[in-house]
């Protein structure tokens, strides 16, 4: 197997992409936040010191989308044509209340806009944390992983089975 971001002596480098075409790419990934009921019922209620988590999170996730190329080295920066988060409160089970994050990121260039998307559902679900943390400390994020892309070489992916 050959790694593309490997140069000859094995030492990390950006991957010249300029002569790839540009495509449309998109890309969809998600995190799971889970805390107390008394934190998630905090936050449904709107009754945190900090405000609408909702909407901060939402934002912060935006943003992230927008930066990735400059938090994680080997990023390219891309012309982002759509970022999109939504956060989906999904009850309260065993005592622990859960928010769901999904963010799906689109951009018409020569390279993938998964590690955007990713970064979007991090970044979002750490902002919820933050948001949440003067009532429980103990707010866990989970899941956070690519469920499908589109576009560029390798063309679709969709998590199926054991990445569901």
């Amino acid at each position: 197997m050959t790694l593309s971001h490997l140069n000859a002596q094995g030492e990390a480098h950006m991957v010249d992409v300029g002569t790839k075409p540009d495509t449309t790419r998109e890309a969809e990934a998600e995190a799971v936040v889970e805390m107390s009921a008394e934190a998630y019922q905090a936050l449904l209620s709107g009754n945190l010191k900090k405000g609408d988590a909702f909407s901060v999170a939402r934002i912060a996730g935006i943003l992230a989308a927008k930066r990735t190329s400059e938090l994680i080295p080997l990023c390219h920066p891309l012309p982002l044509t759509h970022v999109e988060v939504a956060l989906e409160p999904l009850g309260i089970t065993e005592g622990r209340g859960a928010v769901g994050v999904r963010a799906r990121v689109a951009c018409v260039g020569k390279t993938g806009v998964e590690m955007e998307a990713l970064t979007a559902a991090s970044i979002a679900a750490l902002t919820l944390y933050d948001m949440v943390k003067g009532v429980d400390r103990g707010t866990v994020i989970r899941h956070v992983r690519l469920l499908a892309k589109r576009g560029g070489k390798s063309g679709e992916w969709i998590a199926t089975g054991e990445e569901r």
